[in-house]
């Protein structure tokens, strides 16, 4: 067997009896502040393990979401009626959609921004409208003109008030002008205003009559409105709820679908209009002149355009008096990061997220500064970047997300005035990997810590003992 005296031979650590030892008051302070150093040094080091460490690289886009690029949005448009507010999207391979429904949801606004009811169903934007063939013919008067005064009583007067606003100048108004009066001389006759009482046809020029069309909205010309008798009761100026004639304009299907109207009324009953079991081609009137669309389209990954206007195929519109003062409510690309995992990354990159929804809040007013036709448009360059963070040794969690950049102008246009983003993005994108530490890394740095501190503390105090004798000496030298 080995002896203990064998092994104690092999002691690095050699024990020198505390009687042989002497203590001193510059050893007591050397050793306190060595102490201090090493708590101060392994606080530094504990905090630099615990921090997070990031490398950033820029990269060719290698996204994992495909070929197409998702843009969320919600806008508020105070003076575009959902009934023409059109979402379109192009790009310069050729792509052009336009007025896209799927996945875009409109509200009526008030001057507030305020939705007045539920969501705007607008159905399709007419595009192939028929009429009639009596633009040669010698026209008869037959709808009554309405002012303001006139429009008040009548349609507390008929249980039915039809009447289409018109533009004189309007291409569409002088295409239908023929057939609304034949229109209106057939059902005069059929139902006389008068014995009948049941129905009237009429009519409103809205160059002349600014105030009434801007009271009912109409943004568009011709708008036929159904007005029916008690709708309005909730109303001060009356008959807001009411309703959009979208059929054909020939002859014969505007005699029809007024027929359908009178049907579900009583001859011998002037009762409030208030049933409907019409089937004509009808949908509800916007409650307000202003337009809230919120949604998504999703997009190629190339240079494109996503437009707002107002659109149809069977309307003109009077560009002088369009204005697309918008506010921007939110606008981002991209999958929707939650805010937990946008959290996470924060942790890594404290900016993360500054520039995903810059233009969000930010109004663009038009206060007709510039004049009539002034097109709003913002220019956006969109840069993907990507965050990795270890939550595990082995687990990585991505997360992707599109930062831009906006630039904003407005200007006049001989086309129709419209919002349109231009958007661009990098075929670069820039890559954020977090750099994890090892804890073995970090013990050896406290041990060098302690050992450190602790040997060069021993040789300032050997130092300095020695220095002490050394001058005690020379003083005991001197008094000999």
């Amino acid at each position: 067997m080995i002896s203990s005296s064998k092994i104690k031979s092999v002691d690095f650590y050699r024990k020198i009896p505390r009687d042989l030892t002497e203590a001193s008051l510059s050893g007591a302070g050397l050793s306190i502040i060595a102490a201090l150093a090493m708590m101060f040094l392994f606080g530094m080091e504990l905090s630099n393990y615990f921090t997070v460490s990031t490398s950033t690289s820029v990269i060719v886009d290698n996204s994992s979401d495909g070929d197409f690029l998702r843009i969320d949005f919600n806008m508020s448009f105070p003076a575009l009626s959902c009934e023409f507010a059109s979402v379109d999207v192009s790009d310069v391979l050729g792509t052009n959609r336009l007025n896209i429904t799927k996945t875009i949801r409109k509200f009526s606004i008030d001057q507030h921004l305020r939705p007045t009811g539920a969501e705007f169903h607008s159905g399709p934007v007419p595009h192939s409208v028929k009429h009639g063939d009596e633009v040669d013919e010698e026209t008869v008067e037959g709808a009554v003109p309405l002012n303001g005064v006139s429009f008040d009583k009548l349609s507390h007067v008929y249980p039915i008030l039809v009447v289409n606003f018109f533009a004189p100048w309007c291409y569409w108004s002088i295409r239908l002008k023929p057939s609304w009066e034949k229109t209106a001389n057939i059902i005069r006759q059929r139902y006389d205003p008068e014995a009948d009482g049941r129905i009237l046809l009429a009519k409103v020029d809205c160059t002349e009559e600014v105030d009434l069309c801007r009271r009912h909205h109409i943004q568009g010309y011709p708008s036929i409105r159904i007005f029916r008798k008690g709708s309005d009761l909730r109303e001060d100026h009356g008959h807001h709820e009411h309703e959009s004639y979208y059929g054909d304009r020939d002859t014969e299907t505007l005699v029809k679908a007024m027929e359908d109207l009178v049907a579900s009324i009583p001859r011998e009953n002037r009762r409030l209009a208030l049933e409907d079991k019409s089937n004509i081609t009808k949908r509800p009137a916007p409650l307000t002149g202003g337009c809230r669309i919120e949604g998504y389209v999703r997009v190629k990954k190339v240079p494109g355009n996503l437009i707002i206007s107002a659109r149809s195929g069977a309307h003109s519109f009077d560009t002088s008096k369009m204005n697309m003062s918008h506010v921007i409510n939110h606008l981002s690309f991209g999958k929707t990061i939650s805010p937990r995992l946008l959290s996470d990354a924060k942790r890594l990159i404290p900016y993360l997220g500054r520039s995903h929804d810059r233009l969000n809040g930010r109004l663009f007013i038009n206060h007709r500064d510039l004049g009539a036709n002034v097109t709003i448009e913002h220019y956006l360059q969109i840069v993907k970047t990507e965050v990795a963070t270890r939550k595990s040794s082995r687990e990585h969690t991505l997360i992707e997300e599109y930062e831009y950049t906006a630039h904003s102008s407005l200007a006049q246009s001989i086309y129709i005035p419209v919002v349109k983003f231009h958007f661009e993005l990098s075929p670069m994108q820039v890559l954020i990997t977090e750099n994890p530490k090892s804890f073995s890394h970090f013990l050896t740095n406290v041990c060098a810590i302690i050992g450190g501190v602790f040997t060069v503390a021993g040789i300032l105090d050997s130092i300095l003992h020695n220095t002490i004798r050394l001058m005690k000496k020379v003083e005991l030298g001197k008094n000999f």
